[in-house]
């Protein structure tokens, strides 16, 4: 088997001339869109990928909505011209379909023939053809790993990562003058113009404030940019069902969660900061206490977003028990802290004798909570509810948009989740919905955001947070 004839490898940050992007099938799954994304310059399909996108398009999930998308797109495209000669874009790019019958062959310890090694071959061949910069877009690590090794350019889709030099926290620090902190313990609250000069703020950020004089001297503020003012943390000292704060960034999750003024609370922190039983406490407050919600529903994907939940025994209810367990222990939870330790059920177990049922059993029958996953919330109206979206780390930012425009008048949704542990292969920290979410609403006066940091469900699993 003849050797590969490798092109002198062209450095990505010093490209002149045109430039040809091949597409791989990832990118197009992830973000349909991204078709039109590559301003004047050519983008090359390989037939591999039309085939790929053909056998996705059956999937009754995301991934299968963005493929029957694409086949739309390309459909629509053929009425310019034609794909195989190449179809004009808007932006001044050509799109074209190729399809190799011949190329350079790769070497023999790369195995078998694939998709993934057809599209290699493609761009080897398109390389060799064409003037100017050819490379391969991909978010698959290791057909960047490949390209690398055989010395074509390859680029993750920079589409998919949101722009941040410092990823948001929604909280900050400022040093002020003694005078102001007492006022603000004095009154509860400060005009925003005495932070003049300290730096942009955000709406709804959190900002603590220590004294220049005396720096063991603080106040933590929220900023209120319709009122032009910063209004004083509560300190929610008797507790939301049970639960109370047990750091700074707990307590300013609280003061979001329980605003009514704010329809979007996003929270994100690594396992066991508090995130989704601070969300759930929250919620049951609004609406089994002070009814300002209709209802408390909380849900999670069941990954992918709209996957089959599959061949589980018995009803829909025992069919998400799997699922949706996490939600069920923090009920649990908070019902056990507000009403004493739950009966086991052991007793009557032995002598053969039905469990009681769970203690939060009786909220889901009286239509107080509602537990399911996100399966099928495309095209709902969610009016006058709480809505809670745990795990959202594992939605790319077209599902948390499906997501944030179901919520009617008077809904309030929640978003909680960790970037640092995802299992949607099409997403990463720097891509998913959450992260997306947050970046894009933090200038927002009716969305505020907190980081959670320190682990509390048990020294064991915050010591594993951090060294694991």
């Amino acid at each position: 088997m003849s050797e590969v004839q490798i092109p002198p490898t062209q450095s990505q940050t010093d490209v002149t001339g045109p430039r040809t992007y091949v597409i791989d099938t990832n990118v197009l799954l992830y973000d349909p869109q991204a078709l039109f994304a590559f301003d004047e310059h050519d983008i090359i399909l390989p037939m591999t990928v039309i085939e790929e996108i053909d056998r996705f398009k059956r999937d009754l999930n995301e991934t299968g909505r963005n493929a029957r998308t694409i086949s739309r797109y390309l459909d629509q495209l053929r009425e310019r011209g034609s794909l195989h000669d190449g179809i004009p874009l808007d932006d001044g790019g050509v799109l074209r379909v190729e399809y190799a019958t011949h190329g350079p062959e790769l070497p023999i310890t790369w195995g078998a023939e694939s998709n993934d090694n057809r599209i290699l071959t493609q761009v080897l061949k398109l390389r060799r053809e064409r003037k100017g910069y050819v490379a391969l877009i991909t978010r698959d690590t290791n057909m960047r790993l490949k390209c690398d090794a055989l010395g074509v350019p390859a680029e993750d889709y920079e589409n998919a990562h949101i722009a941040v030099d410092e990823q948001y926290s929604g909280v900050t620090e400022r040093v002020v003058s003694e005078e102001l902190i007492d006022e603000i313990h004095a009154t509860g609250q400060v005009q925003l113009e005495a932070l003049d000069g300290h730096g942009a703020l955000y709406a709804q950020q959190i900002v603590i404030l220590s004294a220049e004089a005396a720096p063991a001297k603080t106040a933590m503020v929220r900023v209120d940019l319709r009122r032009r003012r910063l209004r004083k943390v509560a300190r929610h000292k008797e507790g939301v069902w049970g639960i109370f704060a047990r750091n700074k960034e707990q307590l300013f999750a609280l003061e979001l969660l329980l605003d009514d003024e704010i329809h979007l609370v996003t929270l994100n922190g690594s396992a066991g900061t508090g995130k989704t039983l601070l969300a759930i406490a929250a919620g049951l407050k609004k609406v089994a206490d002070e009814g300002q919600f209709r209802k408390l529903l909380v849900s999670r994907p069941i990954f992918p977003l709209g996957k089959d939940i599959g061949f589980l025994p018995g009803d829909v209810g025992e069919k998400l028990n799997p699922w949706m367990k996490p939600i069920y222990d923090n009920l649990e939870f908070l019902l056990t802290t507000n009403s004493g330790p739950p009966s086991t059920g052991r007793a009557d177990d032995r002598r053969g004798k039905q469990a009681p049922e769970p203690e939060y059993q009786y909220l889901i029958d009286q239509k107080i909570i509602e537990v399911e996953p996100l399966t099928y919330i495309r095209g709902r109206s969610i009016p006058n509810q709480y809505l809670i979206v745990d795990e959202a780390q594992n939605l790319t930012p077209h599902e948390i948009k499906t997501v944030l425009t179901r919520a009617g008048e008077g809904t309030k949704i929640v978003l909680t989740g960790d970037p640092e542990q995802i299992d949607n292969p099409y997403v990463d920290a720097l891509s998913n919905g959450l992260t997306y979410t947050v970046e894009r609403f933090k200038q927002s006066e009716i969305a505020g955001h907190v980081t959670l940091r320190k682990g509390e469900r048990s020294p064991l699993a915050e010591l594993a947070a951090q060294l694991l």
